[in-house]
């Protein structure tokens, strides 16, 4: 009996041996590849069991959670999606994270250690945090003046406070809302499969996404380099420009669309856009030259972050001199995001100094502690302090007298630049309708704003589209909201 005994405690201490065997080979050898498998949900089942903290406009949330009483319990919503989609991105039970939900989604979800005081603590106790907020730069006055001026036309609008960096809107157009995918039913998979095969491509962040020829607005960029190398010393003196004007090295003619500019000045050209003062001048430049002032302003920067990252704005670093002729104003291979082009603007407002643009002021914890501050911060030196000087009046010439007087604010001084680009097979496309400004009201110290408007498809006969015709106008609003929102 005893020997039995002792049989069948060895049989059971054999098979206690085997199972934690198993256990430890469950646990520690298959465990990641459990984790991993789609059909485990209890990850999924952990993080939509909370609310999820909110991204916040002017103190205000334009996100939240809903509970919908489901396995996967809450489900995120969004105040005037579309409006803000930009900047939030969105936040999917099925499709995942975009833009500041996905890169804040640490801190919204709860699972950053920046929003516990005891990490370690924490750790050991497994005690999960609530989802901390992510406060952005974004005023919604701001935000809302280039939203209804753009009207669902294509296009984007980036202003950015030339100060500090600040972005104070971001708005691309059209848009889509956020919510209408946030879940796992049929009608999330039927919203996000006609976003994503929509042709005016809603779900594309044209303000910082999206790359497009500048046209004439890039003319400051040149009209810097022109006065920083020397070209240029005197703004109001002929520049030798002959007309007809040939490219380098061609026998083609660059025209122009406006009389006058047959030698005028730097001041004229700028004024009333004079494509082949400009060409020339870039010309006389110089490669080098030319390529060293648009990296000042931004240019060919492939790591720009604001967080979310920047597609990179082209200057070709290798060019004939007729190709670098047409990308001084603007053409051949140049292209910009709407936000390097409000950079432009806003390096001439800061007096030559760009600061690096950013969107979120500061991360806090669920009951409003502040866990992460941002704050301004230097990016380049685009220009001398001079050269800033002399093209912020020249600016304000163009709006006051030029080609920019619908951008007029008053009660503020607004310089701007139009720009209408090419662009199409054999440049037969709708031109894309350009306007960059920057503004100061006439009891502040600094200017306020600088922004950058691109229009796609302007309402208007191809004849009669122009930066100060089609962007202008929304520029000025947003501006003005900037200013007295």
């Amino acid at each position: 009996m005893i020997r039995r005994t002792r049989h069948a405690a060895g049989v059971c201490a054999v098979l206690l041996a085997a199972l934690l065997v198993n256990a430890a080979r469950v646990q520690v050898v298959e465990s990641p590849g459990l984790e991993g498998n789609p059909g485990n949900r209890r990850a999924d089942i952990a993080r939509y069991g909370v609310p999820r903290g909110d991204i916040l406009v002017d103190s205000g949330p334009v996100t939240g959670s809903r509970d919908t009483g489901g396995r996967l319990r809450y489900e995120r919503t969004y105040r005037d999606g579309p409006l803000y989609a930009p900047v939030t991105g969105y936040a999917s039970q099925t499709y995942g994270t975009s833009l500041l939900e996905n890169l804040e989604d640490g801190i919204l979800a709860g699972t950053d250690p920046l929003l516990s005081p005891l990490p370690l603590l924490d750790g050991l106790h497994r005690v999960r945090p609530p989802g901390g907020h992510v406060v952005t730069t974004v005023r919604a006055a701001v935000q809302e003046a280039a939203y209804r001026g753009l009207d669902g036309r294509r296009g984007a609008v980036a202003a950015i406070e030339p100060s500090s960096g600040r972005i104070l809107a971001l708005v691309s157009s059209p848009s889509y809302d956020p919510g209408r995918f946030a879940g796992t039913d049929g009608a999330s998979a039927d919203a996000w499969a006609r976003l994503n095969g929509a042709p005016a491509r809603p779900m594309l962040n044209r303000a910082i996404r999206q790359t497009y020829p500048p046209g004439s607005a890039f003319k400051i960029v040149t009209a810097a380099a022109a006065l920083d190398s020397g070209v240029v010393d005197d703004v109001d003196a002929p520049t030798r420009t002959p007309r007809p004007y040939v490219l380098p090295g061609t026998s083609t003619v660059l025209p122009d669309a406006v009389e006058g500019c047959e030698n005028a000045s730097l001041a004229y050209a700028l004024q009333w856009s004079c494509n082949t003062v400009m060409a020339g001048l870039g010309a006389r430049v110089g490669l080098r030259g030319m390529v060293e002032a648009a990296a000042g302003f931004g240019f060919n920067d492939p790591g720009l972050r604001i967080p979310a990252g920047v597609s990179r704005s082209n200057f070709d670093t290798d060019m004939s001199r007729d190709q670098l002729a047409l990308s001084s104003i603007g053409q051949f291979n140049t292209t910009a995001t709407p936000l390097q082009m409000a950079m432009v603007a806003s390096a001439v407002a800061a007096g030559g100094t760009l600061r690096h643009p950013y969107l979120v002021e500061k991360v806090t914890r669920a009951g409003g502690e502040t866990a992460e501050h941002h704050g301004p911060r230097a990016y380049r030196q685009a220009m001398n302090p001079a050269t800033a000087m002399r093209l912020r009046e020249m600016m304000v010439q163009a709006v006051e007298e030029g080609t920019g007087r619908k951008a007029a604010i008053g009660g503020a001084t607004v310089g701007g630049k139009t720009g209408t680009a090419q662009h199409g097979v054999g440049n037969k496309g709708t031109p894309y309708a350009w306007f960059i400004s920057w503004a100061q009201a006439d009891d502040a110290p600094l200017p306020g704003v600088a922004v950058a408007v691109v229009v796609e498809d302007a309402s208007a006969d191809r004849a009669e589209i122009s930066g100060g015709g089609s962007a202008a106008p929304i520029a000025r609003a947003v501006m003005r909201a900037a200013l007295h929102g």
